[in-house]
């Protein structure tokens, strides 16, 4: 049996959606997706699960970890990359967080899901504690204002809504999904960037629900030096 095996038997079981059951795990849907289906999309083989991944998701399905190991198929490779030093660290130095792999997504498909396989340009890394479920990599400087710079990487979680003021990942007109702060009064949204270079993108009527597609919250981003 793989992991992916053993998350899907126990989600329909017990009739879990699989977001929920990333929720519980603080694995991303993504990632869940891609266990259940046991095929990384980048390489086209099986993915490789931690063994921080394998204590998540015992601990959601209320197994001993060591139960899950002998579970697993012998054949089936497990990740030590990501365990945390036994050495002492220094004062000013901290061990490296566990890790999930989320997908970068390129140019978005119209008409496709957003996280369909066509859509998916390679995996990151992030730390679990962010619980983003896919990445964007940001062009232009109209959101230097807030830090993000051309080529910084932007960490989105997946949602149909956001609140006023959020910054969002946002599809307009089924084109490239664009990264603004987000405005709804009711009648009118507006995409605003952080740069005053930049008017604001605004949205009336039936055109919201037309033209306007929200595909997520940003909830961090990496710039590098």
């Amino acid at each position: 049996m793989t992991l992916g095996e053993l998350v899907h038997a126990y989600r329909e079981e017990r009739g879990m959606s699989m977001q929920e059951f990333a929720d519980r795990s603080n694995l991303s849907k993504a990632y869940i997706s891609m266990l259940e289906r046991n095929r990384n999309p980048q390489s086209g083989r099986p993915p490789v699960p931690s063994l921080e991944t394998i204590r998540s998701v015992s601990h959601v399905i209320g197994a001993d970890f060591n139960d899950v190991i002998a579970a697993l198929d012998a054949e089936e490779p497990v990740s030590l990359s990501y365990l945390q030093s036994r050495r002492p660290f220094s004062d000013n130095l901290l061990p490296l967080e566990p890790m999930e792999r989320i997908p970068l997504l390129g140019q978005i498909a119209c008409g496709t899901p957003i996280l369909a396989e066509q859509n998916v340009e390679d995996y990151v890394d992030l730390p679990r504690h962010i619980r983003a479920d896919f990445t964007l990599t940001c062009r232009g400087d109209s959101m230097i204002g807030a830090g993000i710079q051309d080529g910084d990487m932007v960490y989105i979680r997946q949602q149909p809504e956001v609140e006023n003021g959020e910054i969002a990942a946002v599809m307009v007109d089924e084109e490239e999904a664009t990264l603004k702060r987000f405005y709804f009064d009711g009648l009118t949204v507006q995409l605003v960037a952080e740069n005053p270079k930049f008017p604001p993108m605004v949205f009336t009527g039936e055109e919201i629900s037309r033209r306007v597609h929200v595909v997520g919250r940003a909830v961090a981003y990496t710039h590098s030096l």
